[in-house]
């Protein structure tokens, strides 16, 4: 999953007309006592290779969102079901990459019971970080805090999110 830009898209339901499956993604923030992981991607992916990420992986046709969440979570980090207190889904976003094409991006948080990680190939480092703290990592995936402010980690930033209609009528 590359997507190059904020802002991300509130979006209320999880299906979203026009984004093909193969722009649907996961994306899982994995919490411990408070603190997050950050997941540096590696040299042997085709992409944000060196960048900081949350847990993330496609869609695959057929599977609940919460089915390949915990299936990346197990891939990426060893976390099965029994090690997790909690899977909570967050809203589902838009976001544009470096083209403008539209990804639809399933959010969750993982909050687990470990501290240790196993990390597959796609990763060569992990660190806790508070949420407010992340903004250290400079080389981070910008669509990141996104992400963070959907499931709640950081506060929403609402100058720099775009509200769909519905939630504008809110207000």
């Amino acid at each position: 999953m590359s997507m190059e830009t904020s802002p991300g898209l509130y979006c209320p339901g999880t299906a979203v007309k026009g984004i093909p499956t193969e722009r649907t993604v996961i994306a899982a923030v994995i919490e411990w006592r408070g603190k997050i992981a950050l997941f540096r991607r590696s040299k042997g992916v085709g992409y944000d290779s060196g960048l900081w990420h949350c847990i993330s992986g496609f869609l695959e046709p057929g599977t609940a969102p919460e089915r390949q969440a915990l299936e990346e979570l197990s891939e990426e980090t060893g976390l099965e079901a029994k090690d997790l207190l909690d899977l909570r889904p967050g809203p589902p976003l838009v976001i544009a990459d470096s083209t403008g094409a539209p990804w639809l991006v399933h959010t969750f948080t993982a909050v687990t019971t470990r501290r240790r990680l196993r990390l597959d190939w796609e990763h060569d480092s992990y660190r806790w970080a508070t949420a407010t703290k992340t903004k250290r990592f400079t080389n981070r995936v910008n669509w990141l805090d996104n992400v963070l402010e959907a499931t709640g980690h950081l506060p929403h930033v609402l100058s720099q999110v775009q509200r769909t209609p519905a939630q504008q009528q809110e207000t």
